[in-house]
């Protein structure tokens, strides 16, 4: 299914024009990979800011967790769904199976 952008994760307080985008980001990414392939959110944040991509790593990965908790993407890490604020080290995000 095509990622829409809007929806609910738009409509959350405190999403600027940057958290909005990464979120776009992160869906279109997906839109480009097979059914159950997944991206790191370093590749999110290289779209949007090539240059400055490390300190949007921050927002990248918040922005698949609000992804993850509005019901359109899960957060892996090593295979097993976890919750991207609480896991360490490096994660995955897919769509959810559908």
């Amino acid at each position: 299914m095509p990622w829409r952008g809007g929806g609910a994760t738009s409509t959350l307080g405190g999403v600027d024009d940057v958290d909005a985008r990464l979120e776009q980001v992160i869906g279109a990414l997906l839109d480009d990979r097979r059914a159950g392939a997944t991206i790191c959110p370093s590749e999110a944040a290289r779209a949007v800011d090539p240059d400055g991509w490390r300190e949007l790593m921050p927002a990248a990965r918040a922005a698949a967790g609000r992804l993850a908790a509005a019901g359109r993407v899960e957060v892996t890490q090593r295979g097993e769904v976890v919750d991207v604020g609480t896991a360490r080290g490096p994660v995955r995000v897919r769509r959810v199976a559908g």
